[in-house]
């Protein structure tokens, strides 16, 4: 039995950026139907929403870190188009076989653009944005390395940080655990899920991340299905 009292380190199979081969769209096409169905693309659009609402803009610069198949970026840009909003949207994933999957699962949207870029290599901090967001993305990396990430998007990011993230709770792992195993035809799937929400996050251990990333300007809410709306306001 797991010890789901602290996060877990253990590599999930999408951790190797070199991962290729059909198991790609296979596991991207069921990640979209899980945040479909189980209520996450509703937590980030409604952070969307939120971080709107205190802002003029009329052109925003957006970025989603982990982008996966594209799913999300396509629909905040029909979320930004029913506002009137320019949206000038960038996918990032540091695996190239992700990009190629996205870039041609959202070809028909002309706002929306791709970068196969490490977020902690050089090249992604020269990057700015008004909007970044992250979708079952900050549960991969470290305490120190979130840390680092948090500070560094505070000050490259002009509106907010919209993250959607896992709680770490038994009752996630074991039904995911189990609802994979049953449905999933994918083997990345079946093997990463349980283990994501292993290295999901308690409210303390996020809280904890923010303050010593200087960050004290944010709501924290937990929604269903056991996932945090973490929603960091950097207007300046």
């Amino acid at each position: 039995m797991p010890d789901l009292s602290k996060r877990s380190e253990a590599v999930e199979i999408m951790d190797d950026l070199n991962c290729s081969g059909p198991v790609i769209p296979q596991t991207l096409r069921e990640l979209e139907f899980i945040n479909k169905w189980l209520g996450g693309n509703a937590i980030t659009l409604n952070g969307l929403n939120t971080v709107l609402s205190r802002s003029s803009t009329s052109t925003l610069k957006i970025a989603d870190l982990g982008c996966g198949g594209g799913d999300m970026l396509m629909l905040i840009s029909q979320r930004l188009k029913k506002k009137n909003i320019a949206g000038d949207l960038l996918g990032i994933d540091a695996n190239p076989n992700i990009i190629d999957y996205a870039e041609n699962h959202t070809k028909a949207d002309s706002s929306i653009h791709y970068k196969a870029l490490n977020i902690f290599s050089e090249e992604f901090k020269k990057e700015n944005f008004d909007l970044v967001f992250a979708t079952l993305f900050f549960h991969h990396f470290t305490r120190e390395e979130l840390v680092g990430l948090f500070t560094h998007l505070k000050q490259v990011t002009s509106c907010g940080i919209v993250v959607n993230d896992l709680h770490r709770h038994p009752l996630a792992y074991y039904s995911i655990r189990l609802l994979t195993r049953l449905f999933s035809k994918s083997d990345m799937v079946k093997n990463d899920a349980p283990v994501s929400v292993h290295r999901g996050f308690s409210r303390n251990e996020l809280k904890e991340i923010l303050s010593a990333a200087g960050i004290t300007n944010y709501s924290l809410s937990w929604k269903w299905a056991f996932r945090w709306q973490l929603i960091i306001y950097t207007g300046r």
